[in-house]
């Protein structure tokens, strides 16, 4: 086995939120280096990544408290079932609209005054339709986002299962 069982948790939980920082990072250069305009939906699965990278750097550092690990895993695993939702959203519903305006995904943002705490990175610039046609290897930017999310729950159900 590559990965020793003890060890499992603590490197999981460093892979995950440093994959979950990369995908922001990723995010902001496609945006700020090639134009790439983000959504409501792109915003809040921003907002997401970075909740799951700080809940799961949260449950590193608590590591040797099995019952607090545990915690931080659970809330993960709530987050990345939410970033999956938004994905698909954005996928199947939000993408075929011509405005996602004041959509669920706008309205936090806006209560959440993301725009104005944040703005080079929660600033919407997009609406869905237009964010839809942006590819990265073929794939709309959602479905690679989906596909973390569901990576990192599979990563995070293995470990919250492992004794």
């Amino acid at each position: 086995m590559f990965i020793q069982p003890s060890k499992l948790p603590a490197r999981a939980l460093a892979g995950m939120a440093v994959a979950s920082f990369a995908a922001v990072g990723v995010a902001l250069v496609a945006q700020h280096q090639f134009g790439v305009k983000p959504c409501p939906w792109c915003v809040l699965q921003r907002l997401i990544f970075l909740a799951i990278g700080t809940f799961s750097l949260l449950g590193w550092l608590v590591q040797p408290r099995r019952s607090l690990r545990q915690a931080a895993l659970v809330v993960v695993l709530m987050l990345c079932a939410a970033g999956l939702t938004a994905a698909v959203f954005q996928h199947e519903v939000a993408s075929q609209s011509a405005s996602c305006a004041m959509g669920l995904a706008d309205k936090i943002v806006t209560v959440l005054n993301l725009e104005d705490l944040w703005p080079s990175v929660f600033m919407i610039t997009a609406n869905c339709a237009e964010a839809a046609a942006y590819r990265f290897i073929g794939l709309p930017y959602e479905i690679w986002s989906g596909l973390l999310f569901v990576g990192m729950a599979a990563l995070g159900l293995m470990v919250l299962n492992k004794r």
